[in-house]
């Protein structure tokens, strides 16, 4: 926590609530302040800006970077500083206003079903952006507006990796609230049984640091509940020692689609933890950005990370290889390059999405699936992918990694109950969204039968409910009552509220 930042904001907590005089005596009441009052006293205070429905800047500051999302808050406060957060919280509080905080806005979708924002601050924490790596720890503390290409261009120097994304833009904080599923998480598990510690501001307006000796229920909350409980302004977590993957995509005609997917999901039974996998359908958009041998083309392909040597990784994938792709881009390279791996727009793009979660892959699981988006299909997806979990991914092994590598147990979500994630996203303009839209509700529907009993808080866009990321376990239930307490009125609001 930044001591400089928390003094300021006990000194105007303390300011704010004196009512009395020198004397002792009751001080008067101040005026009613209208809204916009209020708003414009709360401007005054920030280091960053507050823009209003109608100011210059408001339709910029509210965009998300999906933007097919429509999000009109009250206000838009862009932070400049954490004190900017606990400002904000207070504010709102005051006003009977909910925060929405944001750095991104890659899943905003389910945040503005219903209201859009209308009695919330949109709280766009974008600009925070600092990164410290503390390499002899092998640790990352981030500020809530970083994304993971800044983290993994900080770590390369010093040979140390996360458990990034698949693209460089993506936010680290939400991220890793929602779980966090990585290229190398296979291997490792979640990204967020690797947090150490969390800062954040809760709905009181109070800073709080807390780990697993220090207010442990609200950090088990935060790791893989989402972000319902406070505004984080600061993540630290745990880098790796790995300075070489072998990693890349096979490529195949989109008319091989079943023949391919087939053997990769029958490949996928038998491969070690090091190798983490996704078989996908892809529609290149006709772009004058892209190769032409990528531009207006579509492939069945499997990209595919191996934490091992060249040799063994050569071997590994030698099954694949043996289906003759068309093109073949795996090597041997720094985890930095994964960013680039699965090829998701380079910003702020248009999209309706969704995922599901699967128990198992089998043969008549694929074929549902190619029906669905392959070659004969009639969809209007340009991805749709299915992604290998087990290994590290499984609760029952995040308990074990915690325990080998002496890391705080588990949060809400410690590991994924299913072996495989679908998602499938198309471009969303007046145009198409029609289209989109029903063929992502025929690739869903289609795949029904092997829906896992859970999902995956990142992977869903639409509102749901909390049974459907927590299960019946018990965890909803100690992640409402931990709502309770830290934010009995709801003045914190995220894409997946646990009270919903």
């Amino acid at each position: 926590m930044n001591p400089l930042a928390s003094e300021t904001v006990a000194a105007e907590t303390a300011a704010a609530t004196d009512t009395t005089t020198t004397t002792g005596s009751a001080a008067p009441a101040a005026p009613a302040l209208s809204l916009r009052e209020s708003f414009a006293l709360l401007a005054e205070r920030l280091d960053g800006r507050l823009s209003l429905p109608g100011e210059p800047g408001y339709d910029a500051d509210r965009l998300a970077w999906n933007l097919a999302v429509d999000q009109r808050p009250a206000a838009v406060v862009v932070a400049a500083s954490v004190a900017d957060v606990a400002r904000t919280v207070r504010a709102a509080r005051e006003l009977g206003l909910a925060v929405a905080p944001q750095a991104t806005g890659h899943n905003a979708g389910p945040l503005v079903e219903g209201h859009g924002l209308a009695d919330a601050i949109l709280l766009r924490t974008h600009e925070l952006r600092a990164v410290e790596i503390r390499p002899t720890q092998r640790l990352a503390r981030v500020e809530p507006g970083v994304l993971w290409g800044d983290v993994v261009a900080a770590a390369a120097p010093h040979g140390l990796a996360a458990l990034a994304g698949s693209s460089h833009d993506v936010g680290v904080v939400g991220y890793t609230l929602g779980g966090g599923v990585s290229f190398l998480g296979r291997a490792h598990g979640l990204a967020a049984n690797h947090v150490t510690a969390v800062e954040l501001v809760t709905a009181d307006g109070e800073f709080r640091r807390v780990d697993a000796q220090h207010d442990p229920e609200l950090f088990w909350a935060v790791r893989g509940g989402g972000g319902d409980f406070g505004v984080v302004t600061a993540l630290e977590f745990g880098l790796f020692e790995i300075d070489q993957v072998v990693a890349g995509a096979l490529f195949f005609p989109i008319e091989r689609t079943e023949e391919v997917l087939q053997a990769w999901a029958e490949w996928t039974r038998s491969v070690p933890d090091t190798v983490t996998s996704v078989g996908r359908v892809l529609r290149f958009p006709p772009m004058p950005e892209l190769p032409p041998f990528l531009s207006g083309q579509s492939f069945v392909l499997v990209e595919a990370v191996v934490q091992e040597s060249p040799e063994r990784a050569d071997a590994l994938l030698a099954p694949l290889r043996a289906l003759g792709p068309a093109m073949d881009s795996v090597h041997p390279q720094s985890p930095a390059e994964l960013l680039q791996l699965h090829m998701d727009p380079p910003g702020p793009t248009p999209g309706h999405g969704d995922g599901m979660m699967l128990a198992d892959l089998p043969a008549e699981a694929v074929r549902a699936f190619v029906a669905a988006v392959g070659p004969d299909a009639d969809t209007a997806l340009l991805s749709a992918e299915i992604r290998h979990l087990g290994g590290a991914f499984a609760p029952s092994a995040a308990l074990e990694v915690a325990a080998d590598r002496g890391l705080p147990l588990p949060g809400a979500v410690g590991g994924l109950e299913a072996e495989y994630l679908v998602y499938g996203v198309g471009i969303a303009v007046p145009e198409t969204i029609e289209a989109v839209v029903a063929s992502l509700g025929r690739l869903l529907s289609r795949i029904e039968p092997w829906r896992a009993s859970v999902e995956y808080l990142n992977f869903v866009e639409r509102q749901t409910t909390g049974s459907r990321f927590f299960g019946d376990d018990g965890r909803l239930a100690r992640l409402r009552a931990i709502k309770q307490v830290v934010d009995p009125t709801g003045v914190i609001r995220s894409n997946h509220p646990v009270g919903r």
